[in-house]
């Protein structure tokens, strides 16, 4: 008899392919536009380096159009005034769609991202949906202040929506980044514009047509374009837009910003890179617990995260332990396609980038850092951006494999002594997004956590996330928050009014 999981994943893949023949249009004011783009991005499944589908790059007209679209929307008040019990109900609606079809956007993550079926589907789409959930709650929550001034007057302040917001979102996370801005972006009144980025639009994309069949969001209210690093910058120059949310790398996260403050001065919020280190003290509770929790850490979701713990601090009695059991659990991983049984990371998601991963691995040997582990390639049946889980150990802090943000499955290993030298070596980066740290002495916990340089630190677990508590760094690894009550800042402004009594 045939396996079911493997009938599930033809069924799967075969709804995919004929989804993919389509054209694929921008989405804007409640309709697809016609594709009359001169320009065109070919989509690559980076396990096979085939061709998926073509979608159009925006161009100055294309912008103009959706921007007036959502400007439209939002002027008009069918969404920024609607009532608090409508917009959560959409919310909660929207949610439960990617529910509904969450297979059908984990299978498009991985067919172009490269990650695993099981890590689009159970890490990616269940928290893409719940945001949603989360932030509907927060519709009715957010209260003004009234503030104390002299006697005479009566002094209060308004919560009110920003107005037409831009949502840059990367290829590493495509839908749950998305769904990360997007939530509290309408849950605060506003109109937005979603660019996936060219690598990885089709979860979005998809997204934009479940909600627009099924969904209950006034025209215009939710809109989708496709485009490249310059789509991006005609994004951040536009006047007609008040708001950018980015997430990506800190180099095109300056641009976006320039491009902000040469336009309109609108407000912007930035998610960008990170080289976070994980402090392993001596005394930490659980030795093989936390090289387990570091491994998975660090090589999940090929090692394509901001906050992963690409630099590994440990003291320097455990050093040799801890390095032979990383080696051991990267040696044991297995590469290969998205949808293949039995495969723990796939390929990286798209030939620049892994160009780009195996140069800094090149680099690594040259400065002298030792190679224990990985570091080459390892394509199937001749095909397809993989890189073997690679670890570099007798690192030093000074070597651009240790400042440098790789964004793949290499890890440096990097000696310490003592724990202000460990301090020290962890705040030695430009970024300062997450930190970790292993320890059973509650006091140094504390004390150590006071001093990282980071915008998250964990301690005892690395990874720790909650949409009740904030994401986002320090240094060059960004301004503002993402989740909590603390992202809702970005997608609002504050109008003091005063009345004379």
């Amino acid at each position: 008899m045939p396996n079911p999981k493997d009938l599930l994943s033809k069924a799967r893949l075969a709804w995919a392919h004929e989804w993919l023949k389509a054209p694929k249009t921008f989405y804007s004011g409640g309709h697809f536009l016609s594709g009359d783009s001169k320009n065109t991005w070919r989509v690559m499944n980076p396990s096979t380096e085939q061709v998926l589908c073509e979608v159009p790059i925006a161009d100055e007209k294309a912008i103009n159009h959706i921007v007036n679209s959502a400007q439209t929307a939002f002027t008009a008040g069918t969404w920024s005034e609607a009532s608090r019990k409508v917009r959560r109900e959409a919310l909660i609606r929207i949610g439960q769609l990617i529910r509904e079809h969450g297979e059908e956007l984990a299978t498009l993550e991985s067919l172009c991202n490269g990650k695993l079926f099981s890590e689009s589907l159970i890490d990616d789409v269940p928290e893409s949906a719940d945001v949603f959930d989360y932030y509907a709650g927060w519709i009715d929550k957010l209260y003004g202040d009234t503030v104390p001034v002299d006697p005479g007057f009566l002094n209060y302040t308004r919560r009110e929506p920003v107005g037409v917001c831009a949502l840059i979102v990367p290829w590493n996370f495509p839908l749950l980044l998305a769904c990360w801005k997007i939530a509290p972006a309408l849950a605060m009144g506003n109109t937005v514009i979603v660019k996936p980025s060219e690598y990885t639009p089709l979860s979005v994309l998809r997204l934009a047509e479940i909600i627009h069949e099924e969904g209950n969001l006034p025209p215009g209210v939710f809109n989708v374009v496709m485009g490249d690093a310059q789509t991006g910058k005609l994004i951040s120059e536009h006047p007609g837009i008040h708001k950018v949310s980015f997430t990506g790398s800190t180099a095109v996260g300056k641009k976006v910003l320039t491009g902000a403050a040469q336009s309109n001065l609108k407000t912007v919020t930035l998610e960008l890179g990170g080289k976070s280190p994980n402090i392993l003290f001596a005394d930490l509770p659980d030795l093989e617990g936390a090289i387990e929790r570091s491994c998975t850490a660090m090589f999940s979701h090929k090692g394509e995260k901001c906050s992963e713990p690409t630099r590994i601090l440990i003291e320097d009695s455990i050093y040799d332990q801890v390095v032979a059991g990383l080696i051991k659990r990267a040696n044991a991983i297995r590469l290969g396609d998205a949808f293949e049984e039995g495969v723990d990371q796939g390929p990286q998601a798209h030939q620049a980038h892994f160009k780009k991963v195996m140069e800094y691995i090149e680099l690594g040997k040259q400065e002298g850092a030792k190679l224990v582990c990985g570091g080459v390639a390892e394509q199937k049946n001749g095909k397809g951006y993989f890189v073997r889980p690679t670890i570099f150990s007798e690192v030093k802090p000074e070597m651009r494999i240790a400042q440098d943000e790789i964004f793949g499955p290499v890890l440096v290993a990097i000696r310490f002594k003592t724990e202000e030298e460990a301090i020290r070596i962890a705040n030695q980066t430009p970024y300062g997004l997450a930190a970790g740290l292993w320890t059973a002495d509650l006091s140094r916990a504390h004390r150590v956590a006071a001093r990282l340089d980071a915008g998250m630190v964990f301690v005892n677990r690395y990874g720790c996330y909650d949409f009740a508590s904030p994401f986002g760094g320090f240094k060059q690894s960004g301004w503002g928050k993402e989740m909590a009550l603390h992202s809702l800042d970005a997608y609002t402004k504050t109008k003091s009014v005063w009345i004379k009594l």
